[in-house]
């Protein structure tokens, strides 16, 4: 029975990342992609995270507790009901850690709502059609904010990166927040300079398709000066508000990787590089230099969209 192993892989988590609990349970045999199983698995790993963070509940308990409601609720009320079944999963856990009712008189049955109403918000902004993991993912994330907020536990919360995607006939892609994007990486020695007007061009142009980073092998204390100020005075970008000079071993590993053009001097970022863009190294030298070689990065920027991540 699909609740009972949902239980016992429950009681057997340590984790206090919901998420975490959640993807390991969902990669089982007994859990399709979409599927009632889910309005059961949704409460249960908040549960399970909850106690494992030093909620006070019996966690056994209150597993049998969530399969019980879920098992109630019929399949597919996301588009017969207009409701969510992992918003109402994680609504019933809610409901079980405060022992609420239905007649309770206390600001739990409030709370409550705010929960659900806040997470169906954020499902309805992302839109259909259903995905059992999307939707988990969403409620997962407003259901860790609301217990950090007003329980007294802390729960932790993945960079949530979908691996079920393939698996989905009906997945949206690039319009589900977490589908996997490719990342890219600028590399220069210091990731002073080149690396980082890369970086910052290509958030500023490619952040809709993947995600960019920069980095080098060695590190300086600043961003280049002259680089900071004439990309805040051509885009707008104040490249040390969100970046810093950082190593290769740093980042996330890229699935493209471009060296700047630093002859033998340039690291080896765990894949071969796909890419050199042979740029002169500006430091030191005039605007005229530095405007010409920022013209060039963001020429690149521009190609690297229309070509390899097209």
């Amino acid at each position: 029975m699909k609740s009972q192993k949902i239980i016992e892989a429950c009681l057997n988590e340590k984790d206090t990342d919901p998420i975490d609990i959640f993807n390991r349970i969902a990669t089982m045999d007994f859990i399709a992609m979409h599927g009632p199983e889910h309005h059961i698995l949704d409460g249960a790993a908040l549960l399970t995270a909850y106690h494992n963070a030093g909620g006070k509940i019996d966690l056994a308990a209150a597993l049998s507790e969530i399969a019980n409601r879920g098992s109630r609720m019929p399949g597919a009320t996301c588009g017969h009901w207009g409701v969510c079944g992992a918003v109402t999963s994680m609504g019933a856990a809610l409901s079980i850690i405060d022992g609420t009712g239905p007649v309770s008189t206390d600001a739990s049955w409030g709370k409550h709502m705010e929960f659900t109403s806040a997470a169906l918000a954020g499902l309805a902004k992302t839109g259909g059609p259903r995905c059992c993991k999307r939707d988990a993912y969403i409620s997962f994330e407003t259901a860790v904010r609301h217990i950090n907020e007003n329980y007294d536990v802390e729960l932790k919360i993945s960079d949530v990166r979908c691996g079920f995607s393939e698996k989905n006939a009906q997945c949206i892609k690039d319009r589900c927040p977490y589908f996997p994007r490719p990342k890219v990486a600028f590399i220069c020695v210091h990731n002073s300079c080149r690396s980082q007007i890369a970086e910052a061009l290509g958030k500023k142009y490619l952040s809709d398709i993947c995600d960019c980073y920069s980095a080098g092998t060695e590190t300086k204390p600043q961003i280049n000066q002259d680089a900071v100020r004439l990309m805040k005075e051509l885009y707008g970008i104040d490249m040390e508000a969100t970046q810093h000079s950082k190593l290769a071993s740093g980042i996330p590993a890229p699935d493209i990787a471009i060296s700047m053009g630093c002859n033998v001097t340039c690291p080896y970022v765990v894949r071969p590089f796909n890419d050199d863009w042979g740029l002169e190294d500006p430091t030191g030298q005039s605007d005229e230099k530095f405007l010409e070689i920022i013209k060039m990065i963001e020429e690149k920027v521009l190609e690297l969209r229309n070509t390899v991540l097209k």
